[in-house]
């Protein structure tokens, strides 16, 4: 089974690679991922897809640190609401422990750890994925990630004791150095950052509890979907898992956590099917895509999840009355 990720694990990519000489559009493209995709920060994309476009702009840029680097220049927007939650509770303990208990709602793919050990404490990153392949991009952006977010919680006084890695050096140590103020210990036991555990119990002098209190709210919600929220929770689902062509039942329920039989009869409960859904979504992002004159019609079908784009352009004439292209040429958006 596929595992996902909030788009917004890509918060601030085309700037880093325009600043790193790069072409983000085509790398986007390149790696499966839509050319928008920092414009719809929790839709979800396949982890392997964050993993393949870490390694090709690895390898295009000729940066072995490209994805480390990310990391420290994405701002703390890459947790979306999450960082909210996690700024708004009393103390960095706190935080930090809020930032573990639901960090799967940013990523199915990884898990957070906070440990303490007399007075140091670790918090570590862990790929969960046992098929994920380039392991070693995720954990180094994951890790100049963890450095904004402590530094956003901390300011000046976070100043970290150790760096780990679970992997071997990839270039020369000084690399390293430079761009985290420290030399990694490589072939550790976990991933992640150690520091003076007396930091977790540092205030957050502006946290507002009823600000904590809303968005953890808002972040149950998104774990308990009710029957009436279930149609649209799964149109939601289809639009993500579109473009890698496995908008399935299947796919759905597993996202889910569902079997597939429990899952048509919540949807007929509600009216609809699951291919109901699936076609509407489809209708209303083919008009979509046919309103942008530089997708074609070939793009689109992949998009839309379409085998060819004949098949593709035979549904669109029988829920139209039409061709894609006589629909595109109708309702064109002036210039």
């Amino acid at each position: 089974m596929a595992v996902f990720a909030r788009a917004s694990i890509l918060s601030d990519f085309s700037a880093f690679a325009t600043s790193q000489g790069l072409q983000p559009q085509a790398l986007l493209a390149q790696a499966g991922l839509p050319r928008d995709v920092e414009a719809h920060a929790d839709s979800l994309i396949p982890f392997r897809k964050l993993l393949a476009l870490l390694d090709l702009c690895e390898a295009q840029s000729g940066n072995r640190l490209f994805a480390l680097q990310y990391g420290l220049f994405q701002s703390v927007s890459v947790f979306g609401p999450l960082f909210y939650l996690v700024r708004n509770t009393k103390d960095v303990r706190a935080a930090l422990i809020e930032l573990t208990r639901y960090f799967h709602l940013h990523s199915g793919a990884a898990a957070i750890a906070l440990e303490e050990q007399g007075r140091h404490a670790i918090l570590s990153y862990t790929v969960t994925d046992p098929a994920a392949f380039g392991v070693r991009h995720a954990v180094e952006r994951a890790v100049g990630v963890g450095a904004q977010l402590m530094r956003t919680l901390l300011g000046h006084r976070w100043r970290p004791e150790a760096l780990l890695f679970q992997h071997a050096p990839c270039v020369d140590l000084a690399q390293y150095r430079r761009l985290t103020g420290l030399l990694p210990s490589f072939n550790a036991t976990c991933n992640g950052w150690l520091f003076d555990a007396a930091l977790l119990d540092t205030p957050l002098q502006a946290a507002d509890p009823a600000l904590h209190r809303l968005i953890q709210g808002h972040l149950d919600n998104l774990e308990h979907i009710s029957a009436q929220e279930l149609p649209a929770r799964v149109q939601q689902l289809i639009r993500s898992f579109m473009p890698d062509a496995r908008a399935t039942l299947e796919q759905v329920a597993d996202y889910l956590l569902l079997s597939t039989r429990k899952l048509q009869r919540l949807l007929a409960d509600e009216g609809t099917t699951f291919q109901a859904l699936l076609t509407e979504t489809r209708q209303a992002m083919a008009c979509h895509y046919l309103q942008d004159s530089t997708i074609s019609i070939g793009q689109m079908a992949d998009l839309l999840g379409y085998g060819s784009q004949a098949a593709f352009s035979r549904a669109f004439q029988q829920w139209y009355g039409q061709s894609p292209r006589q629909w595109r040429k109708a309702n064109r958006h002036p210039e």
